[in-house]
């Protein structure tokens, strides 16, 4: 049996355990959570280096992108070194990959027309695959990096103007403390719902990173299409609760709950790992096609239908 353990700087209330079958490969998959403290995350990936299949890092990125060009978080290193053994992911592999997807499957089987739809993205620079098909889709974006993680009250419409900005505000921004850029520990649990809600009520889909989402959404969301991961059935209720009209996780969902992209790109890894493969770009796709994963749809509130 194979086994992938998430250990996440956040809350460690959204903990969860599975065990299930992959492919015929038999799986225990874990979320451990250290209410947003590094340190004891940094003990905890030691303790289980070289006694798990991968390791992945939740509650924070090790990368932002914008474009062809990465930004290494500071705050993240600490994490990725404490694995000498186990292989450590960050979600990174499947934002590129079974995120990007996710928007074209749902335009091509006529989920949501996203043409002209106009799209909240709280982070384009964490969902790079995500933004970057939701533009070629034809989206009227509004891109939150600024607003959301720096709290600048400036929109950004397109991914050309993220990268010019992302050239000058990235390497500074990465190098503060990542509570200050994303919602850790406890403030996972908490709402800050009278800030940026104008962003929200304009929009006709909110995608993105879900406690961006949580942090910020209003108390009206009816109407809405939320494009994200990483719920707990806590979660999908608040959303129902507050009018939202679908929801759609880019994981799957397992007993309940959508685990984060670094859950899953470890699973990902570990099996190609039992295969003596690397886990190439071209290996990442042919294993995701062989899956054939598919987004959670969820109609939260009014009936099924083309959106």
């Amino acid at each position: 049996m194979k086994r992938v353990v998430s250990i996440s700087i956040g809350s460690s209330k959204r903990d969860h355990y599975v065990e299930t079958e992959i492919m015929g490969e038999k799986f225990i998959i874990e979320r451990i959570g250290t209410d947003g403290s590094i340190e004891k995350a940094i003990d905890l990936i030691k303790s289980i280096d070289g006694k798990v299949d991968a390791i992945g890092m939740g509650g924070i990125d090790l990368y932002l992108w914008a474009g062809r060009r990465s930004y290494i978080i500071k705050g993240a290193l600490p994490l990725k070194e404490a694995a000498k053994i186990t292989p450590i992911v960050d979600g990174s592999g499947l934002k590129n990959t079974l995120e990007k997807n996710v928007i074209y499957y749902l335009q091509q089987n006529e989920y949501i027309n996203f043409k002209e739809k106009r799209v909240l993205i709280t982070s384009a620079m964490d969902r790079f695959g995500m933004a970057d098909s939701l533009e070629c889709c034809g989206s009227n974006l509004t891109v939150g990096d600024l607003i959301f993680a720096l709290g600048i009250n400036i929109p950004i419409h397109s991914l050309k103007n993220l990268h010019r900005i992302a050239a000058i505000v990235a390497p500074v921004a990465c190098r503060l403390p990542f509570h200050i850029l994303y919602p850790t520990g406890d403030k996972q649990n908490k709402s800050i719902s009278n800030k940026f809600t104008t962003y929200f009520d304009r929009a006709e889909v909110v995608a993105g990173d879900f406690h961006y989402i949580k942090r910020f959404m209003p108390i009206n969301m009816n109407d809405k299409i939320i494009i994200t991961n990483t719920v707990t059935k806590e979660d999908v209720g608040l959303l129902k609760d507050r009018g939202a009209k679908l929801l759609i996780t880019t994981t799957p969902e397992f007993e309940g709950r959508s685990f984060g992209t670094n859950v899953i790109e470890g699973v990902i890894v570990a099996m190609l790992r039992a295969q003596g493969k690397e886990g190439t770009l071209n290996e990442y796709e042919e294993l995701l096609s062989k899956l054939d994963l598919k987004p959670r749809i969820e109609y939260l509130n009014k009936s099924q239908g083309v959106i």
